[in-house]
């Protein structure tokens, strides 16, 4: 008996403590109450496809980007034949190395086509600050992608259902040794959805003469080449993820070929012998190193070098 008793009163002191005597909180004092995350909207760039902007932005690139550009480096571009084939709106998918690429690839195209192509650009890089923003989205034209814990102002789609071609880099995001990275598949989706054709784009030389962590190119008018290759279209049945490493195959052949010759690479292409565009496991020193010395480009032995190549 006297232990029942004694068991029933350690019951009801358990029980006590446990109460919600006078209505006291079960929360500790401790802790902190909860506050959701204030969910922001990226800066909207749509005006930057309007009339007015179109307008200042040509002014800017032809007055004051692309001879400030061409003062830095030089160029020299192939392929652009193949856009005469082209009606738009299409998506350039580049590999991504420098600062230099959007400019590059921006400077390369036809005035028809640089004026109706819209760039892709990191929301949480470009568009983090409003100065940055109207900057960017003014000169390069571009808007924001991949917004983390924000609201998107603009899609892809929407830009491509416009009528505008689209530059992204399916790598997402800069090299840091000049070697390209991991493709995402965002191109492959993209022309899979809206039906637009991929065309593939390959640079080299923009590592050598601007990279990553540098603010302003190399002294010495660093060479750079650009390649445009044929246009990819999903083929009748085929999916994003079997689409997406062509996008990325392509890339790699126009770079082979941009290194050697055209016959080379395709023979090459065809053997399925095409180099690995991330380059060899080799030291990360060495990597850099060999991504550091800018490609070559016969030159006329008569007449005067041009700045500017198409």
């Amino acid at each position: 008996m006297g232990n029942f008793l004694k068991d029933t009163a350690d019951d009801v002191r358990t029980v006590a403590r446990g109460w919600r005597w006078g209505r006291r909180p079960q929360v500790p004092r401790s802790a902190e109450a909860y506050v959701p995350a204030q969910r922001s909207t990226v800066f909207p760039s749509d005006w930057s496809r309007r009339r007015p902007a179109v307008a200042a932005r040509e002014v800017a690139q032809r007055g004051a980007l692309e001879p400030l550009f061409r003062s830095q480096v030089r160029t020299h571009v192939e392929g652009l034949d193949i856009l005469d084939q082209l009606e738009g709106p299409v998506i350039f998918a580049a590999n991504h190395a420098s600062h230099l690429d959007t400019p590059l690839v921006l400077l390369s195209l036809p005035d028809r086509w640089r004026r109706r192509t819209a760039v892709a650009a990191a929301a949480d890089y470009f568009f983090d600050t409003w100065w940055r923003a109207v900057g960017s989205s003014l000169v390069f034209n571009t808007f924001p992608i991949d917004r983390r814990g924000g609201a998107m102002a603009t899609t892809p789609g929407e830009v491509l259902a416009d009528g505008w071609s689209l530059v992204i880099f399916p790598e997402g995001t800069r090299s840091r040794d000049g070697w390209t990275g991991t493709f995402r598949m965002g191109a492959a989706y993209l022309a899979h959805e809206h039906g637009v054709p991929v065309v593939p784009v390959a640079h080299r030389g923009t590592f050598a003469a601007m990279p990553r962590g540098q603010g302003w190119p190399s002294p010495g008018r660093r060479q750079l080449t650009i390649r445009f290759g044929e246009p990819l279209r999903p083929a009748e049945g085929e999916s994003v993820r079997d689409f997406a490493p062509r996008i990325k195959d392509a890339i790699a052949q126009l770079l082979d070929e941009d290194t050697s010759t055209w016959w080379e690479a395709k023979r090459r292409a065809a053997a399925g012998r095409t180099p690995d565009p991330a380059g060899p496991q080799v030291a990360q020193w060495r990597r850099v190193w060999a991504q550091s010395e800018s490609p070559e480009v016969e030159r006329p032995e008569t007449g005067p070098l041009r700045a500017w190549r198409r």
